[in-house]
């Protein structure tokens, strides 16, 4: 055997070690990068708890693990739960537990978080001490552009319902198919003053024990634009919308529809914040099916029946409940039954209050009515008529 030969053989058995020594090689690099991103991204959490913490925010696990080795990233939440810290008041305003938040991130792209929740949340009030119960039947959320300020973040749910406990009772408060809520900061808006763009979609939502006709089910999608913002950073929301409204900010409905039945409903305008703290601004609205909206609020029966001073304040205020059932008394001893026709005849004469203010119109291929929808530090008016209040949000 010559020497080039035995030279060849030698080459040849080292070749084939080269390839699993270098395969070794890579295991273990890849191993150790994933161990120190692992623990870098406990370092990242507990930063990002820390600077939540400074805005009354406490987020917390009674156990964390991380897991996913080798492709991804698996934190596992269990026991969690969020505190509302206000640093004006005694008592906490807020808590949430939840049973186990498990957040995935791959490994070549970790700057999108993917989180998923285990339902029931329990949320307590800690100035009315009210408890509810919140559940669903698949909870994730989406996050593209951590750790830095997000690009875009979605939050979907399937079958949420919310109950309040009374004791040991859980009673229905809301409940929906499906719950989607997506922002993003619009294309092209500056980084020291950025612009949201929301859309909140409501698929079979209901709410009871306000209304029957809240509680027949709607459809609702909702789309804004969010302006006046100094940045992003996590701050208290009063201290947010103290800041929308000192730089002239507002919120842009840029379309709004909610469907109930033969209802349909559009709007868009746009509202700001008085220095009161208090909505400002117009939506015009355009309705079809207003002849069946009318009477499902039950109108006349409230007049047959006494209408309670509570419902009067919000509808009516200044107008006393005894003076209004008195007057109807009045007017049936003058003329005999003319307090019951003006009651019987009450939506009607509603309906054609609407009707003055508002403006024919075509919605859908259906007819229908537009008119403003007005917001006067807090007020809410429908025409010169004020059928409602907003309280202050700072």
């Amino acid at each position: 055997m010559s020497d080039m030969t035995v030279a060849a053989g030698r080459r040849s058995r080292w070749g084939l070690f080269i390839a699993p020594v270098l395969l070794l090689i890579l295991a273990v690099a890849w191993s150790g990068f994933w161990f120190y991103a692992a623990s870098q991204a406990e370092v990242a959490a507990d930063a990002w708890r820390a600077q939540e913490a400074k805005s009354g925010r406490i987020y917390d696990c009674a156990k964390r693990s991380i897991a996913g080795f080798p492709f991804r990233f698996e934190v596992q939440c269990s026991g969690a739960s969020v505190a509302l810290v206000s640093q004006n008041a005694s008592k906490t305003p807020f808590t949430a537990k939840l049973d186990n938040i498990l957040v995935l991130a791959q490994v070549y792209d970790p700057k999108h978080i993917i989180a998923e929740f285990s339902a029931p949340a329990t949320l307590t009030d800690g100035v009315t001490q009210n408890t509810f119960v919140v559940n669903w039947s698949k909870g994730r959320s989406s996050v593209v552009g951590l750790p830095a300020i997000p690009d875009r973040a979605s939050i979907v749910f399937d079958d949420p319902s919310i109950n309040r406990m009374d004791g040991n009772v859980q009673v229905p408060l809301a409940r929906a198919k499906q719950i989607e809520l997506h922002g993003r900061i619009a294309d092209g808006s500056p980084a020291d003053h950025p612009v949201i763009e929301t859309v909140l979609q409501i698929a079979q939502g209901s709410i009871q024990g306000v209304h029957p006709l809240l509680a027949e089910p709607f459809e609702a999608d909702t789309r804004a634009k969010i302006t006046g913002l100094s940045d992003l950073t996590p701050k208290p929301w009063p201290q947010r919308f103290r800041e929308i409204q000192a730089a002239g900010g507002h919120i842009e409905i840029v379309q709004s529809r909610i469907q109930q039945g033969e209802m349909i409903a559009v709007a868009a305008g746009t509202l700001g914040l008085s220095a009161n703290g208090r909505l400002d601004g117009e939506l015009q609205m355009t309705v079809t099916g207003l002849e069946r909206v009318i009477p499902a609020l039950g109108i006349e029966k409230m007049l047959e029946e006494g209408v309670p001073q509570a419902t009067l304040d919000r509808v009516a205020p200044g107008v006393k409940s005894k003076d209004l059932n008195n007057l109807f008394g009045a007017l049936d001893r003058a003329i005999p039954g003319l307090g019951k026709v003006i009651k019987q005849n009450a939506n009607a004469g509603v309906a054609a209050g609407i009707n003055s203010i508002g403006t024919e119109s075509t919605l859908e291929g259906k007819k229908a009515r537009s008119f403003p929808l007005k917001f006067v530090d807090g007020a809410v008016l429908l025409g010169p008529v004020k059928v409602g209040e907003i309280p202050p949000l700072y």
